[in-house]
């Protein structure tokens, strides 16, 4: 199979990894990609953002299987212009990107599945907003109805904050992948967050492993929102129904629903979810696979990849054998460049890579984000640049593993948390 993933992070660096061990990958190959990825796929340049040119390199590539990365070339409709050239691909149509795409369209399709979330506001002015404050009260939940790259939330106890934040959404001009002009305002969820990542071609879904990520960017969960600072997959104080009740209680309904408005979802349906004190709440959906809990799932994944995505893209999901997982625990750190998640400071030379190679493999291994190279040296790129990712019996040796590797590498002010999974790991 001629595989085509489209993007350029360390989610796309976790799925060419996997697809890289996969027998049945005969060529891979990743558009725009990055300095890792070129390890183990062939680089393309494309505008992943312009669908005619994604399906005109999968044409060109013969590609047998495109798979979309980011949410939003799924969003901007570049699913369907890879279908139209009548290639298999991995990703819901704009339309049903929408799910992630308008935080608004995901409230109202829950509201029709009947799938348990908490209660909101959508809210188009000041007016709005303010009322909407003032019924929920503190802590203030305020949400970006539009695409914000995993930083467009904020949970404050400040009313000034809150209100500014509101006012900000509001103020963003309509772009082709967001409407523009409206803020989603919601009640605060108790209790801890989990992501549930599940598979369909828009009938059937197969959940994977569940994990939880760091959304702040400090330690102890403080500082601002992040797109992620690390994860880890399993997790040991989850209740063992939970994969199980989520699929009957969300997933299904959810793919159901858009089924039945015309508007089937396949590829990657990514869950946020609270356990909360009164049960299961969604905080959202996204339309990819998250980052970087995608590099602690696929650690655990033992079925080939290609298969299961192709299966989504090609309808046959209810003929998938069982995912095979391994009983082994991953843990990912990610390395953040300097002032994250603020404008990044960019251009500054990566070192310890090839030591983690040679030390720490198989164990440990580094996936890049946001690298590039300059001559022969990688630099960073961007504001998160690497995720470094370990396995290992339990959490405690996964998170040793990851933690040791983190110390080889060098970047001038880069920033990284230090208590991935460290209160999963010791039970506290």
């Amino acid at each position: 199979m001629n595989v085509l993933v489209i993007g350029s992070g360390a989610r796309e660096h976790a799925l060419c990894r996997s697809l890289s061990l996969d027998p049945a990958v005969t060529a891979l190959y990743c558009a725009p990609g990055n300095a890792g990825i070129a390890e183990v796929a062939e680089l393309h340049p494309v505008d992943a953002l312009d669908g005619e040119a994604v399906s005109a390199l999968a044409v060109e590539l013969g590609a047998e299987l495109v798979i979309v990365g980011p949410e939003a070339p799924l969003v901007a409709g570049v699913a369907d212009a890879v279908r139209e050239a009548g290639i298999p691909v991995f990703g819901p149509s704009k339309e049903a990107a929408e799910l992630e795409g308008s935080k608004a369209f995901a409230k109202d399709v829950m509201a029709a599945a009947g799938v348990p979330t908490s209660r909101s506001y959508v809210c188009t002015t000041p007016e709005e907003a303010a009322e909407a404050l003032d019924a929920f009260g503190a802590p203030y939940v305020v949400k970006d109805d539009g695409l914000a790259a995993g930083k467009g939330v904020v949970v404050t106890d400040d009313l000034a904050t809150a209100t500014a934040h509101a006012a900000a959404c509001m103020a963003v001009p309509p772009t082709p992948s967001r409407q523009g002009g409206s803020v989603v305002i919601e009640e605060f969820l108790d209790g801890p967050e989990v992501s549930l990542f599940a598979v369909t071609d828009g009938v059937s879904v197969v959940p994977l492993q569940p994990a939880q990520d760091f959304k702040r960017a400090l330690d102890g969960d403080e500082g601002p929102n992040t797109g992620g600072m690390g994860a880890y997959s399993p997790l040991p104080w989850a209740d063992p129904k939970l994969v199980e009740e989520v699929l009957e209680t969300v997933l299904q309904p959810t793919v159901d629903e858009l089924r039945r408005r015309g508007t089937p979802f396949s590829g990657l349906l990514y869950a946020g979810l609270a356990i909360t004190s009164r049960g299961i709440r969604v905080i959202e959906f996204n339309a990819r696979f998250g980052d970087p809990e995608t590099q602690v799932v696929l650690a655990r994944l033992k079925t080939p990849l290609a298969e299961v995505l192709k299966a989504a893209a090609t309808g046959d999901l209810a003929d998938l054998p069982p995912l095979r997982w391994s009983d082994d625990a991953a843990v990912t750190v990610v390395i953040a460049s300097h002032n994250y998640p603020g404008t990044p400071r960019t251009g500054d030379p990566i070192t310890g890579l090839a030591e983690v190679a040679a030390v720490d493999a198989p164990h440990a291994y580094v996936l890049h984000a946001g690298t590039k190279y300059d001559g022969d040296t990688v630099v960073s790129a961007g504001g998160r640049v690497l995720s470094v990712t370990a396995t290992g019996t339990d959490l405690t040796e996964a998170r040793e593993r990851a933690y040791r590797a983190v110390a080889r590498i060098g970047l001038d002010g880069s920033q990284h948390r230090t208590d991935i999974a460290a209160k999963a790991a010791t039970g506290a």
